[in-house]
């Protein structure tokens, strides 16, 4: 199926409410050769943590999830993979057998949107912005080429957001207000901010990765300089006193984030930026560039396994150098 087929196919079938009921597809789900011994994989270190106003956050294995539950409501922000979002689902706090009111992607990648297909049947409707349904597409067919050159992805593995906005999606659930805003690419093409208004409680989604280099998506639309921008909107837009969720942090600092810790993300990129033009500037090529171990300055960021520096080094000198991104 080509990339124009499937946008014809996806707005039909998410017009008649089908297209979001398709088994869900995850890059994780790899199988192993037939000739290596099943080994289960270790059962994932799970956490609910209520913070304020019937918000809390679960932590899993993928990116931080953000819920509220109370007795009118219930909403959760991203579904991380399968196996975590089932551990969710069970354990959202005071849901009983309640249908949720929304599920939320903050944006398209698989450890924020892979477990969207356990949720769907129990959810009247899955958000995102407008381009994460392509983005997810996009994802999926490079995925598929990496397996597979001759081989198209599998749409019947993925479970899409039925309801999609352009800048702002905002709902009065009347003893909460949640909004999802747009304000640009940054991480990626799709990136939103998801506030819980009364509860002054933020989720950042993949915007900041508490003292960890991050992940710097260009195929699916990050743009380092947007990200910059977007996080210097994310302080001048949301108060000061707010709890901040961000979707991934290093096991010193946590997932909770003040805007002060915002702008140390925003510093880091800023950072990272202003090094490689210098290296660029001094006739390095990408290849030297990118052999750096730890980033000055920033010694928090630095995870032996995997070190994400090189790829980051690497992402803004395509940027600056205007490298298309594939």
């Amino acid at each position: 199926m080509n990339r124009r087929d499937f946008l014809v196919r996806s707005s039909l079938l998410a017009s008649a409410g089908l297209l979001a009921r398709s088994p869900l597809w995850s890059s994780a789900a790899i199988p192993a050769p037939a000739s290596a011994p099943a080994t289960p994989p270790p059962a994932p270190f799970t956490e609910f943590r209520p913070l304020r106003r019937g918000t809390g956050l679960f932590t899993g294995r993928g990116g931080t999830i953000g819920w509220l539950s109370t007795p009118a409501t219930l909403v959760v922000v991203d579904t991380q993979f399968p196996d975590t979002a089932a551990l969710c689902l069970a354990g959202l706090p005071d849901r009983g057998r309640r249908t949720l009111d929304a599920v939320i992607n903050t944006h398209h990648h698989a450890d924020h949107t892979g477990g969207n297909g356990v949720f769907k049947p129990a959810t009247r409707t899955i958000v995102a912005q407008t381009n994460v349904p392509r983005l997810m597409f996009a994802a999926a067919e490079r995925a598929a080429k990496a397996e597979n050159p001759v081989a198209g992805p599998d749409l019947t593995r993925q479970t899409f957001p039925d309801t999609t906005f352009t800048d702002v999606w905002r709902r009065d659930f009347g003893e909460e207000i949640v909004t999802a805003q747009y304000f640009g690419p940054a991480h990626t093409g799709g990136d939103v901010i998801v506030a819980f208004e009364k509860a002054n409680v933020i989720h950042l989604g993949d915007l900041v990765f508490n003292r960890l280099y991050p992940v710097i998506d260009r195929p699916g639309g990050a743009n380092i300089r947007g990200w910059i921008s977007r996080l210097e909107e994310a302080v001048k837009t949301y108060p000061a006193d707010a709890i901040y969720l961000c979707g991934h942090g290093s096991k010193a600092f946590g997932v909770t984030v003040t805007r002060d810790e915002i702008l140390v993300m925003r510093d880091y990129l800023s950072a990272l930026l202003e090094h490689v033009q210098r290296e660029i500037a001094a006739g390095k090529t990408k290849e030297q560039i990118a052999t750096l171990e730890n980033f000055p300055g920033f010694p928090d960021f630095h995870v032996p396994r995997p070190n994400r520096l090189a790829t980051n080094l690497a992402a803004a000198y395509d940027e600056l150098t205007n490298v298309p991104a594939t």
